[in-house]
């Protein structure tokens, strides 16, 4: 009969993988964000101690019905031509146009462009991995307050009871109207 009154615990092993779960999801979904200031701060690096020079936007490539357009660009450097491609988010030059553009010295195909776009696609795969962590997440949280006891530390309160008014006749029933009960 005790076992049926008790509640039935699972093991430890279960909530220290709902914890781990929820630190996995929140390290996944603060990795966009940290690369993101991290990218940011080697932008400012590039421009203070970067090589300048002129990219020509030679070709743009429009992919999965337009949603995503890449530019690709050719610049000289020391004598040579280097061509890299340039993701389009905000700004996308037309074919033509001449990009300033500062480029790493010890490596020569890393630039960041006049409109703070980095050579490249960066950041791809940490945005997915930002995505999966929030999946994690949304999966995690509800799994982990499941685990939590909280009849244990909040346990319910019952009402208080009040005194009842007097019976009339032995009746167990007392109205709650407005009105007075009787005759006039």
């Amino acid at each position: 009969m005790r076992a049926a009154i008790t509640p039935r615990r699972s093991p430890a092993w279960v909530t220290a993988g709902c914890m781990l779960l929820l630190v996995v999801g929140g390290a996944l979904l603060w990795l966009p964000f940290h690369t993101q200031y991290a990218l940011d701060d080697w932008k400012t690096d590039l421009r203070a101690q970067g090589v300048p020079a002129r990219a020509l936007v030679y070709d743009r490539v429009s992919k999965r019905g337009g949603t995503s357009t890449t530019m690709h660009v050719r610049y000289e450097l020391s004598g040579r031509t280097y061509t890299r491609e340039v993701a389009c988010f905000e700004v996308c030059r037309s074919i033509g146009d001449e990009v300033p553009i500062w480029v790493n010295r010890r490596d020569p195909s890393d630039f960041v462009t006049d409109f703070d776009q980095l050579s490249g696609h960066r950041g791809r795969v940490q945005g997915g991995l930002g995505a999966v962590g929030f999946g994690i997440l949304v999966g995690a949280v509800p799994l982990a307050l499941s685990r939590v006891p909280f009849g244990r530390w909040f346990p319910r309160r019952t009402p208080r009871r009040s005194s009842a008014a007097p019976k009339r006749d032995g009746a167990a029933f007392t109205s709650r109207s407005k009105h007075k009960r009787g005759g006039r």
